[in-house]
């Protein structure tokens, strides 16, 4: 059930990855905010933080693991799940000391974003 309280935030800066994987998670039935960049999530106007963000690790200006690091540092605890297409182990290690619900290497399946999702916001209300 989409709520304006219940939004997937997604922030990638590839214009085509951002429309897909809202259409993906808009198909299962979740409410979906996109962002090009850290930047433009960072000067959002929402009333509230989406219950799940799924940030690419590697964006054009602030990466998604200093994205996650700033919203740590305002008190956010909002479940981050990072996607990357450059996976190494020094990154890996970075983005689960940062903190993650999730890491997923480019390219997944549909399936699996759905679950990282519904596994991040469970206990939120919100059904994926």
């Amino acid at each position: 059930m989409k709520t304006p309280h219940q939004v997937v935030a997604l922030v990638d800066d590839e214009p085509g990855v951002l429309t897909g994987l809202k259409r993906i998670l808009d198909a299962s039935g979740l409410a979906v905010e996109v962002f090009a960049s850290a930047e433009e999530f960072l000067a959002r106007t929402a009333a509230s933080d989406p219950v799940c963000l799924v940030v690419d690790i590697n964006l054009g200006g602030m990466s998604g693991i200093e994205l996650r690091r700033r919203l740590t540092d305002a008190g956010s605890s909002v479940p981050v799940i990072f996607i990357t297409a450059r996976d190494d182990e020094a990154t890996r290690r970075e983005a689960i000391k940062a903190g993650c619900a999730a890491y997923l290497r480019k390219p997944f399946s549909g399936r699996v974003l759905i679950d990282a999702v519904a596994n991040a916001t469970a206990g939120s209300g919100m059904r994926a």
